[in-house]
């Protein structure tokens, strides 16, 4: 007799209790997404640090181009589509990727998406005297390459970070404290990059980046909330992050964003820190045919 078994994200309604698959992502998956995240990425730094000369001689200096330094910052990526596949299947793939198509969230989340960001780093341009140097890219139309290169490469950590991580975590906790542990978590995954000559972190102060690692994922929790977990929305935060247009604002842009994290939760205050409308669920619910 076949058994009726609860639904859960990615479990057949109609399988018997013998064949049915775990209910779906839980807090041991999380621990299993940090750890596959941070030995993947970690390892492949580890052996640059350790063998630097042969790797270069092989894939060449470290940067945006070495495939072993894009598998690296590829690696949550890589444990969130993983760990979904294993949870969920080939079907839960499809609900999860479907996250890419939302795109609806207040206009004052895009307003700060499309100019907000852009201003934060002029600005801390500004007060580091960064502005006045000359562009970057020559002819202008260089540029396009680097864009194209920029959103293929920082952009879908998100899959990770903001498509398994932040969701998971807040099942059990409230926004703003479950994007203060991403945001830690975040920062500290990085830091092996400040010891990687030819990376971007290699030229900047490892604290004030640190800091604003934290203040971003602050802002970007109810950006993201808003937008009812859209990996879309957290992804083009990211590409604008990293735009290869913007001036380099370091350390100032950091401590722009930290205030400007201050003032989002405190606008936020309410939705910050409660669960209700916080975003949980991995996947979208299954499409319903009319």
């Amino acid at each position: 007799m076949t058994t009726p078994v609860r639904v859960g994200d990615g479990v057949a309604a109609n399988k018997t209790a013998s064949e049915a698959k775990p209910s779906g992502m839980t807090g041991r998956t999380l621990i299993a997404f940090f750890v596959i995240a941070f030995g993947l990425s970690w390892g492949l730094m580890a052996l640059y640090l350790i063998f630097p000369d042969q790797i270069v001689a092989v894939f060449g200096e470290v940067g945006y181009t070495n495939p072993l330094f894009v598998l690296a910052v590829y690696a949550p990526a890589i444990a969130g589509i993983f760990l979904v596949w294993l949870n969920y299947g080939f079907s839960g793939l499809g609900r999860f990727f479907r996250r890419l198509t939302l795109w609806r969230m207040p206009l004052a989340w895009w307003v700060f998406l499309v100019v907000g960001i852009p201003a934060v780093n002029y600005l801390g341009a500004a007060i580091s005297g960064a502005i006045r140097d000359p562009f970057p890219f020559s002819p202008w139309y260089a540029v396009l390459p680097a864009l194209a290169t920029t959103l293929l490469i920082g952009p879908v950590e998100e899959f990770g970070w903001r498509g398994v991580a932040l969701p998971l975590l807040q099942r059990r906790l409230a926004p703003l404290w479950a994007s203060l542990l991403l945001g830690l978590i975040w920062g500290l995954w990085h830091v092996p990059a400040f010891f990687l000559d030819g990376s971007p972190q290699s030229a900047w102060q490892l604290g004030p980046y640190f800091v604003g690692v934290v203040a971003l994922a602050v802002i970007l929790t109810p950006m993201f909330n808003a937008a009812r977990g859209s990996i879309l929305i957290a992804a083009l935060f990211h590409f604008q992050l990293n735009n290869p247009i913007w001036p380099d604002a370091q350390p100032w842009a950091s401590y722009l964003f930290v205030v400007i994290a201050v003032v989002v939760v405190l606008l936020n205050r309410r939705v910050m820190l409660s669960r209700e409308g916080a975003v949980t669920d991995v996947l979208l619910p299954p499409k319903t045919s009319a």
